[in-house]
């Protein structure tokens, strides 16, 4: 049996070779950790076959960017949180990027241990209700960073929460009809629960805790 055999395994993608080392002294101790400096690099990883349960992915890097290597892991449909870590302040840009978590620089071992925790317990989730739980973060994550007039005008965060009003409604029938009311509460707060202080003063990156 290797050292970290029965660990989750999460793999850090950075071209920054220094955040690496920080990502191996805050994680190596806990998890299987893996690195890779580049997109590429972090494909080849999951092509192996290596198990990975959560990423934590640079947004820009030389070669592949985060968001095409994001898109890589969801074309594979691999089972996968993750979480996009980027010195880049969220806009209406990444409305329709499907990261789990979005994390700002810079980063300390609280904020980076806290997220790969929070990702790993949603993913004994189901679908739905990870779902939910992605597009709430993506919600929270404009909210706090893009002003609410500029949001109002935007299509596609109106259509985000569109589809997170129909997940939290398909989730409340759901608890309805077998019972779950507290499943049914637990999708229609959501959002006030990933980022209790919503709005705009609350720290982009910090409302992953649910």
């Amino acid at each position: 049996m290797t050292e970290h055999e029965d660990e989750p395994t999460v793999l850090a993608v950075d071209d920054d070779e220094g955040l690496l080392g920080t990502y191996e002294l805050w994680l190596d101790d806990d998890y299987d950790l893996r690195t890779a400096t580049s997109g590429e690099a972090a494909l080849a990883v999951l092509d192996e076959g290596v198990d990975v349960d959560v990423v934590l992915l640079d947004r820009l890097m030389p070669g592949l960017s985060g968001r095409e290597t994001l898109a890589g892991i969801r074309e594979r449909g691999l089972d996968i949180q993750v979480a996009m870590v980027t010195a880049v302040e969220p806009d209406t840009d990444v409305t329709d990027v499907p990261f789990d978590a979005y994390v700002t620089k810079a980063l300390d071992r609280e904020t980076v241990r806290e997220t790969v925790e929070t990702l790993l317990e949603r993913r004994a989730y189901d679908d739905r209700l990870r779902e939910c739980f992605a597009l709430s973060e993506r919600v929270a994550t404009l909210e706090t960073a893009v002003p609410a007039a500029e949001l109002e005008d935007d299509p596609e965060y109106q259509e985000l929460l569109e589809r997170l009003a129909a997940v939290e409604d398909d989730l409340d029938r759901v608890g309805a009809e077998v019972g779950g009311r507290r499943r049914g509460v637990m999708a229609g707060g959501l959002r006030a629960r990933l980022a209790p202080g919503l709005g705009r003063g609350a720290p982009v990156g910090r409302q992953v805790r649910v």
